[in-house]
């Protein structure tokens, strides 16, 4: 039976709307959030909050106050295929699911670190999310130090083990530049060791220019080619007195590390990290996220990127 002339144009429209869609999804900027920075929020509102100020992509870092994301029951094997189509529907992208697993650790502390990021990796996959984070830490992380030759080696061949198990799994482990590894020669050195096409570094700008006293475009010279995902972040101060504020209000220079990496020839995402889960006297997500959003947007389009 043919279909009438109204059928035919309700249905043109309806190709012209879904048309319009995707072309808009494909021009979104290549910025995400941390979801360190809504701690409270479930995974629709997380969702529905990135698609409605312009985000590409969200890192998973907890949901309703649950760290354990492969426990979090929408991504139960049951609700997976569910999860996937919601993410997909709004047009987004799973970065990244973050850990807080460690790879200084030994004997069984270190087996329940790497047992616990497998499962990650393997939500990762079920995902379609190509990284994991892990840290690489030290005993005392409250006491900073250099990592000496055996904290490297032994954070190197945890990274090896994990991207291993990773590579069978269309996933890369990434190490975040936090803590005592936030120099780039200690980096790169434990890259080299770590020897693997499926091991790479999360950048946490912030804490190489405050932390390793780098200059962004000197971190991303020595790095970029492990460089996979970014946190970027703003704060004031120095020292003991440097705390977090809005993006462009502080003194982090947040322009010269995206034009760094543009520069270098970086394609990942553009991540917010804002630490409310930790310091929850911080300004509430949906002012700090959706300014990030704003902000972002004016950067990215000023060194080219639309």
């Amino acid at each position: 039976m043919s279909p009438t002339r109204r059928e035919f144009v309700q249905w043109c429209g309806m190709l012209t709307a879904i048309s319009a869609l995707a072309q808009e999804n494909q021009k979104r900027l290549p910025i995400a959030f941390s979801t360190l920075g809504c701690p409270t929020w479930n995974l629709a509102k997380v969702l529905a909050f990135a698609d409605k100020h312009g985000f590409a992509a969200v890192e998973l870092r907890g949901l309703e106050g649950n760290l354990d994301l492969p426990s979090y029951p929408s991504f139960s094997r049951e609700r997976m295929a569910q999860t996937r189509r919601e993410i997909a529907d709004y047009g987004l992208r799973i970065a990244s699911v973050s850990t807080s697993s460690s790879m200084h650790e030994r004997g069984e502390k270190r087996k329940k670190e790497l047992d616990d990021a497998r499962r990650s990796i393997d939500l990762a996959q079920a995902l379609e999310a190509p990284y994991i984070r892990v840290f690489g830490n030290s005993p005392d992380s409250e006491k900073p130090v250099v990592p000496g030759p055996d904290l490297r080696s032994r954070v190197a061949t945890g990274l090896h083990e994990l991207g291993e198990y990773a590579g069978r799994h269309n996933v890369t482990v990434l190490m975040e530049s936090h803590d005592d590894f936030t120099s780039s020669a200690v980096l790169e050195d434990v890259f080299r060791q770590a020897d693997s096409e499926h091991v790479g570094l999360l950048w946490d700008a912030y804490h190489t220019y405050t932390n390793g006293n780098e200059d962004p475009e000197v971190t991303v010279k020595k790095l970029g080619r492990w460089i996979h995902h970014t946190h970027l972040k703003d704060g004031m101060g120095s020292g003991s007195d440097r705390h977090y504020v809005l993006t462009g209000q502080g003194n982090i220079p947040i322009r010269r590390q995206i034009a760094a990496l543009h520069s270098a020839g970086y394609t990942g995402y553009y991540c917010f990290e804002w630490e409310k889960m930790w310091h929850p006297e911080l300004q509430d997500p949906e002012v700090a996220i959706a300014d990030y959003a704003q902000v972002m947007t004016g950067y990215l389009r000023q060194i080219g990127i639309s």
